[in-house]
């Protein structure tokens, strides 16, 4: 009696990269949460035996990928469980890995199969790689194989949880296993996260109905789209339960998805997963069963001032000796670090920072320093000029403010980065960001946010008090609107509050560790447990 939960990609370690950002660590974070609680949830994805490709820089921010194999003896153990499916006229045979946590499992489904042809064999070998067409039998082998290879080992599936519609087809599986529609409807929970279009998978209809066959359901058309199917549109119309991953973007789903009651589930992150270990022996002190419960983050002003800023040395130390190691670029103790790390997408605004170089020389030179991480898709040339831009700018400013890229962004990256800045920048166009959980992990290590009121942000903020909010929650998009409140922002309260000293920058640290409170992972798994008691 199990919750299936499918997502396209799932994000455990750095070495395991079938992941390329924030959905997929995501959701690695949501199992590992379910495993904290002993929740009857299993996991089901695809292993792309090439990943989502390993970022490469020239020395003008020039990005370009290559893609090494996973071994995934490595990482996974073979169930010895095989499923087949019907595709293009033939059968697609597909390996099911294990990936286990506290003994809750996670199935990868594997392409790489003696009996498949060269086609089927290479389907699933990189995460959103290959046209529509790769794609499509991807998120069907996902969706319709995933069913099928839970029940192969013997999983009795009473719900499912459908992390994006790259995973809708599993629901017309279970349709054609014997569920009726109302059954469907009462026992799926469906999340979106994005209100960029390109994050919603369309497909010809042609094409869905090549692939389908006869598990496309007769309504079809009027479920998914007339002119295209639209994976999330298709998905949402089947499923009962739907929810956003903050409150805005709750508010932003309603208008894409009219007519359906979009619940706000505010994301959360793994906090021991994204505690860095100097936090973490200074919570174990004074935050006494923060491990187990880490509401009691809540009382982070318990800690000490000299306890937490020595802590917070340490891990700003090891991202400076990282900054060195990997670039070159020389951090000082003394200055203030910023940092931007992220998918690489148009909409995020990397290079915001940099859009009046003299504005930001005046205000930061000789006291403030940069840190960059975050790959472009490999086919947005928009998200690789913004690298290229970060390179323009840190040519421009280096001598005064050093700037640095930590190339092929990662797990162990994210960590270091969000655990050894000093400030945390995010600066999409409202409202874009679905949720943003780099900025919790940060404030979980006790370093303010200073973002854009856009995802989670305009939940957690207090303004001076736990960080900063830039702007007045402006919806449309005006760069040099946003760069001025950004340096504003920057010059008259960040800095104002650094030169204060260290009791100051420390009332903040704390209230920002106590707000990461009530942005964890356990939090999240208790709010979506109220639609998985429902289920059975």
């Amino acid at each position: 009696m199990v919750v299936a939960y499918l997502s396209a990609e799932v994000g455990f370690e750095s070495g395991l990269h079938t992941y390329s950002g924030g959905l997929g660590v995501l959701a690695g974070d949501h199992i590992k949460s379910a495993a904290d609680v002993g929740l009857d949830l299993v996991g089901v994805t695809l292993l792309y035996r090439e990943g989502y490709g390993r970022q490469h820089l020239d020395e003008d921010g020039n990005q370009t990928e290559t893609y090494g194999e996973i071994d995934p003896d490595e990482y996974l153990c073979d169930t010895g469980i095989e499923i087949s499916l019907p595709l293009d006229g033939g059968i697609i045979h597909s390996k099911v890995w294990l990936y286990r946590i506290k003994g809750l499992p996670t199935y990868f489904l594997d392409t790489r199969h003696e009996k498949n042809s060269p086609e089927h064999a290479s389907l699933a070998n990189r995460l959103y790689g290959g046209d529509d067409a790769t794609r499509i039998r991807q998120e069907y082998l996902l969706g319709v194989g995933g069913i099928r290879a839970l029940r192969a080992l013997g999983h009795e599936i009473t719900g499912l949880h459908l992390n994006e519609g790259h995973c809708t087809f599993a629901m017309l599986e279970m349709l054609k296993t014997g569920w009726s529609r109302e059954q469907l409807s009462a026992r799926s929970l469906f999340t979106t996260h994005t209100p960029v279009p390109a994050g919603h998978d369309r497909f010809e209809w042609s094409e869905v109905e090549q692939v389908l066959g006869d598990l496309l359901p007769s309504d079809g058309r009027q479920l998914g789209g007339e002119e295209t199917c639209s994976m999330s549109h298709f998905g949402i119309a089947l499923a009962g339960n739907v929810n956003a991953v903050s409150n805005l973007n709750a508010w932003v789903a309603s208008s894409m998805f009219e007519g359906t009651h979009i619940e706000p589930i505010t994301n959360g992150v793994h906090h021991l997963t994204w505690t860095s270990l100097p936090l973490a022996e200074i919570y174990d002190k004074y935050l006494e069963g923060w491990r187990e419960d880490p509401t009691i983050l809540a009382h982070a002003g318990k800690i000490p001032d000299d306890s937490l800023i020595s802590a917070r040395g340490e891990a700003r130390a090891v991202l400076r000796d990282l900054v060195q190691v990997s670039t070159g670029v020389q951090f000082e103790e003394k200055r203030l670090t910023i940092g931007f790390a992220r998918r690489f997408a148009t909409y995020k605004r990397a290079n915001l920072v940099f859009s009046d170089l003299q504005r930001l020389r005046e205000i930061g030179a000789g006291r403030i320093q940069f840190v960059f991480a975050g790959k472009a898709h490999s086919r947005d040339e928009g998200g690789k000029q913004l690298i290229r831009d970060i390179f323009a700018g840190a040519e421009q400013v280096g001598d005064e403010i050093p700037v640095a890229f930590l190339e092929d962004y990662s797990m162990a990256t994210g960590l270091a980065m969000t655990a050894g800045v000093d400030i945390w920048l995010n600066n999409p166009v409202r409202p874009m960001e679905a949720s943003g959980t780099s900025g919790m992990k940060a404030a979980m290590n006790g370093v303010p946010n200073c973002s854009i009121l856009d995802g989670w942000w305009p939940e957690a903020v207090e303004h001076g008090v736990n960080g900063w909010g830039i702007g007045n929650s402006e919806d449309d998009r005006d760069d040099v609107r946003d760069a001025n409140a950004l340096y504003d922002v920057l010059e008259q309260e960040v800095l104002a509050a650094w030169d204060e000293g260290d009791e100051r920058w420390a009332n903040i640290m704390r209230a920002s560790i106590a707000t990461s409170a009530r942005f964890t992972g356990a939090r999240m798994i208790s709010d979506y447990r109220r639609f998985y008691d429902s289920f059975s």
